[in-house]
Order: structure tokens, then C-alpha cells, then sequence
């Protein structure tokens, strides 16, 4: 018997090389390992051998099943694999074939306006500040030098938020809060720009949103004039609108600056366009915020950004930028 064992053990190897399926391996399993087995049987014989003999017989028995063994594990484990490989293959579905014609959109034309604003600033050495939506009269209003009398603390101007005792409380008429927010907080020098939506009680219409976008600037540092807000707003627009455009300042009113200027930049045809309106910080405003206008002076400039992109793309209808006619972004 022990003697038949290496022919046995090499006509099971011999047969798995051969093997293609796990239908077939199952059968030469149970032809080389099953009940039937020439294996089976000859261990079966054990008991006939001499007490001498069985022992020796035993391991040789027992060495060539685990050998047996092993190879049908490895050949059912390499069938499994190929067969799960062609089940997966037969199964696949190409969704490159599938997929429609995607037409992508792009960024909204104020955000692109935004992002370009901002590239711009922060190139020119200037970072970027946030605040809140919705403000107190601190913020949207006295700290900035605008007293209570003032018609833009008016219910037909601001936008009240009932929150009831013991502050008032509105959505915030322009980005200036952030200025002031950033004083109280920032010790000088400091230069920022501060981006984000403001809120009016305007009517729509072609020049005029109740919602709208401005971006506003503030400097504050040591021997600040109005000759370096002009350098920095000819800088801006030369920046964005290209070298051509022309900027000038003309003198104007704002609780918070004093003196005061709107600043238009040249068109094409030698007309001019208003921008926005800028002006040294009132000293008011800069004691408001603990800081000692004796030793500190600065500048603010603001403007919209819907305007902007108005004027950048020469736009007919503000009111285009928030209709969300497809038709009409998808140029853009």
C-alpha cells in the first residue's frame, strides 16, 4: 500500500493541471478524496497492517493527503478567482457609453466679479474680512459716525429685523460694520477688503436691487493720505478694468469720511462713470473703535459688485444677474 502512494499522489497533481472549472475539480476531488477514494480505502487497510507496519504506513497515508489536499485548495481558490473575474467582466457595464452630453455650467458673473475683486486685493497687499448678515445700530450705524436722525436709519431705507429689547437690529445696509468690527478687534496697521451681500429697501429695477453685493476697503496706518487712497483706487481699476481707464475723484459727502470723494472711472467714448465713494476716516469713527486718530489715519472706499459686473460685461438690466435665465448665464 505504501509502496502505491506516490503513483496516487502524482495522478491527483497531474489531473488538476488540466482542471478549467470548479464543476470538473469537484469531480476529481471526490475521484482522488472522496469516500471511494483509492486514499479512503487504503486507510481503511490500516488495521490489517502488522503494529510494526501501521505506524509507518500512517504518516506516509496521512503526508500524502495534505499534500493532496493543499493542491485541490489552491487550484478551487485560482478557479474561484478566474471565475469571479468573468462573472464581473460579463457583468460590467460601460457607463462611458451610457453618459449623456453634460453641458457644465460656470460661476455666477458676481461671484466671478467677487473672486476677481478679491485676487486683486490680495495682490496688492490687502486681506480679506466677513462679518454678519444681520447688525445692531452699533455696527450699521453709530459707530460710523451716522446719527439718529439721519435718513438712512429710516424703516423706507434699512431693513428691520423685529428681535425685539433690548438692541435694534436690521440686515446690514452695506459692508462698513465689518470695518468697524475689524477695528475693534485688529490693532493697526491695518488693510482689508470686505466682500458680501447688504440688503435696502430699493425698488428692482434696471440700476437698483434690494439685495446687492458690495466690496469695501479700509486702511488704517501712520501718515495715511488722500494722496495714497487715489494711488490705490488708480492701482484697483488699472488692475481689473486694464491700463486704459482713467480714474478721478470728485468731492462728496459720508458721515464716516471727512473729507469725502465719489471716484468715477473714463469710458470708451471720454465719458465718465461713478464707481463708488471713498475718503479719509472720520476721526469719530476711529475713536468709536478705540483707536487714537492722533497717531493713526486711514481710508475707505466701497462699491457694488453687481454694478461691476454691469459694467465689465455692459449689461442693460442689473436685474439680469438674479432672473436666473439660463439663457442669459450660460454666455458667461
Amino acid at each position: 500500500m505504501i509502496e502505491q502512494l506516490p503513483q496516487l499522489r502524482a495522478t491527483a497533481l497531474a489531473a488538476l493541471d488540466g482542471v478549467a472549472d470548479l464543476a470538473t475539480l469537484a469531480t476529481l476531488e471526490a475521484t482522488h478524496l472522496g469516500k471511494k477514494s483509492p486514499l479512503t480505502l487504503a486507510k481503511r487497510q490500516l488495521g490489517q497492517l502488522d503494529p510494526a507496519d501501521r505506524k509507518a504506513a500512517g504518516l506516509a497515508l496521512n503526508d500524502a493527503r495534505t499534500e493532496m489536499v493543499a493542491a485541490f485548495e489552491t487550484t478551487r481558490d485560482r478557479l474561484a478567482r478566474a471565475t469571479r473575474a468573468i462573472q464581473l467582466e460579463s457583468e460590467r457595464l460601460d457607463l462611458t457609453e451610457l453618459r449623456p452630453e453634460i453641458d457644465r455650467g460656470s460661476l455666477h458673473l458676481v461671484t466671478q466679479a467677487r473672486d476677481r475683486l478679491e485676487d486683486v486685493f490680495v495682490g496688492m497687499g490687502f486681506t480679506i474680512a466677513e462679518g454678519p448678515e444681520v447688525e445692531t445700530a452699533w455696527y450699521n450705524f453709530e459707530a460710523l459716525n451716522i446719527p439718529e436722525w439721519h435718513p438712512a436709519r429710516g424703516s423706507f431705507d434699512t431693513i428691520f429685523v423685529d428681535l425685539g429689547e433690548p438692541e435694534e437690529v436690521m440686515l446690514r445696509s452695506h459692508t462698513s460694520p465689518v470695518q468697524i468690527r475689524t477695528m475693534e478687534q485688529t490693532e493697526p496697521p491695518i488693510y482689508i477688503v470686505a466682500p458680501g451681500r447688504t440688503f435696502r429697501t430699493d425698488t428692482a429695477d434696471a440700476t437698483h436691487l434690494p439685495a446687492f453685493f458690495q466690496i469695501e476697503g479700509l486702511v488704517i496706518d501712520r501718515d495715511i493720505s488722500m494722496g495714497d487712497l487715489a494711488g490705490t483706487i488708480d492701482k484697483f481699476v488699472h488692475e481689473f478694468f486694464g491700463g486704459e481707464v482713467k480714474t478721478r475723484l470728485r468731492p462728496s459727502y459720508f458721515p464716516f469720511t471727512e473729507p469725502s470723494a465719489e471716484f468715477d472711472i473714463s469710458r470708451p467714448d471720454g465719458s465718465w462713470l461713478e464707481l463708488g465713494g471713498c475718503g479719509m476716516v472720520h476721526p469719530n469713527v476711529l475713536q468709536n473703535c478705540g483707536i487714537d486718530p492722533e497717531q493713526w489715519q486711514g481710508f475707505a472706499f466701497g462699491f457694488g459688485i453687481d454694478r461691476l459686473a454691469v459694467m465689465r460685461y455692459q449689461l442693460d438690466d442689473i436685474r439680469e444677474l438674479v432672473n436666473n435665465d439660463v439663457r442669459f448665464l450660460k454666455q458667461f
